[in-house]
Order: structure tokens, then C-alpha cells, then sequence
């Protein structure tokens, strides 16, 4: 189980499956809480069901693109401050004036950095809500394992791990996306970061040290599991007792 404090919450629109996860894992790392839509009309729908308290919004999406969804949040009163910031493949000068015009408040273009996005995320908010609310203390607490997200610190049956930086982040990816599979090169990019060019296989060398220190036996590990030809997942439920 993962406790939080409130946290604000922002939609990423995005049609392109790996995108939203990269965006959605970098947003959550900072301690926001993201929501997802694929297209237009169920982004609209979201933004009147949720409020979130900013929206990324796609450029170029399926029936709907991303200027008329703008167009009709700014058109309605219950939404017409809501904050947006575009994120397009887009990089041309026109298409900016236009996505602003349009009542953007910001424009990001793809390729980018995911920790840019999130500066601008945060600019963004500042303007419209005031200063930032301080990030929300989390903690990951399920039978024999305990992380603390603020620290990083984890322990294992009341045992504090000696983890790495990247090892106490993998393992913080692994507890937040628990039973999906992924392999070397998602991971690579979500936790890694896609600026950080290191051979797959560092994959396998980091997942052995976590095994070592949270498996009760890393020959025959039951939390990090090996999907032969795909990658790895995490199964949660091995944490019991």
C-alpha cells in the first residue's frame, strides 16, 4: 500500500502509449498525481469529471486535435483558466503562435526532456495557483517491504537495505507498476531517463543486486520475476507472509 498526502492532479493527453508513461512516471516522481486520456473527447471528459489542475495536451490527436480541445476549454466558464501546456512533434514558429492563441499557456515540442516538461509544469501552476504546495510524504508499505520515498530508504523485515540511488529507484518503479512487464529498454528509458545512454544489460546487473537484498532466495526470486523473452514484472503478493 502507498500513502500520500494530497496530491494535485494533472491529465496528460497523449495518443502515444510511451509518451504518457514517460510523462506520467516523471510527473509522479515529483509527487503529483496524473490521470491519462488517449484522445479529445475523453480528455474533455475527464477535465469535467476530475478538474485537474493542469492538463498536457497533444498536439496532434485522432479526430479531435489537441487546438480544438483547448478551444473548448477556454470556451466553457468551468474550465476557461484551466491551465494547458501543448506537447507536439510540432516545432515550427506558426504552429506555437497558434497552439498560444489558441490559450495554451505553454508549448513543449517532441523530442524533449522529460524534467524540462516538468520545470514547466511547475512554472505553470505557480502562475495560475501560487507557490507550490510542498511534496507529499510516500511511503510504500506492504508485508516484509517498507520504502520511504522522501529518505530513500527501504527495509525488509525491519532491516534497513544499503541500496544505490538507481537500485532504490528501479525497486520504487518495480512497488508503483507491480504485475506489468517490462522489458530492459522501457526500463532503461523510465527509470534510467532517455538523456542516459547505458547498455540494456545494465538492466540485469541492477535487478541480481535488488534480488540479493529483498528475495529470501535470489536463485529462486518470488518479487522480481523473469518473463523469458520479455523482460521483468513485479509480483506484490510474494510480500505476504
Amino acid at each position: 500500500m502507498i500513502s500520500v498526502a494530497v496530491k494535485r492532479t494533472i491529465l496528460v493527453v497523449e495518443d502515444e502509449k510511451d509518451i504518457r508513461e514517460l510523462v506520467r512516471f516523471h510527473l509522479e516522481q515529483e509527487g503529483y498525481a496524473v490521470r491519462e486520456a488517449e484522445s479529445g473527447e475523453s480528455a474533455l471528459t475527464v477535465v469535467a469529471a476530475e478538474r485537474p489542475a493542469l492538463v498536457v495536451l497533444d498536439l496532434m490527436l485522432p479526430a479531435m486535435d489537441g487546438l480544438e480541445v483547448c478551444r473548448r476549454l477556454r470556451a466553457a466558464e468551468a474550465t476557461r483558466a484551466l491551465p494547458v501546456i501543448m506537447l507536439t512533434a510540432k516545432a515550427a514558429e506558426v504552429d506555437r503562435v497558434l497552439g498560444l492563441e489558441f490559450g495554451a499557456d505553454d508549448y513543449v515540442t517532441k523530442p524533449f526532456s522529460p524534467r524540462e516538461l516538468v520545470a514547466r509544469v511547475r512554472a505553470v501552476l505557480r502562475r495560475t495557483h501560487g507557490e507550490d504546495t510542498p511534496a507529499p510524504h510516500e511511503i510504500f508499505e506492504r508485508g516484509r517491504l517498507r520504502l520511504d520515498f522522501d529518505t530513500y530508504e527501504a527495509f525488509i523485515d525491519g532491516e534497513r537495505l544499503g541500496l544505490s540511488l538507481r537500485e532504490f529507484e528501479l525497486l520504487k518503479f518495480f512497488v508503483r507498476h507491480p504485475n506489468r512487464v517490462y522489458d530492459r529498454l522501457q526500463l532503461l528509458d523510465l527509470v534510467w531517463g532517455p538523456e542516459t545512454h547505458v547498455e540494456p544489460r545494465t538492466v540485469d546487473v541492477h535487478v541480481r543486486r535488488l534480488r540479493r537484498r529483498i528475495e529470501r532466495d535470489d536463485a529462486n526470486p518470488e518479487l522480481i520475476l523473469t518473463v523469458r523473452g520479455v523482460g521483468y514484472k513485479f509480483s506484490p503478493d510474494a510480500l505476504e507472509p
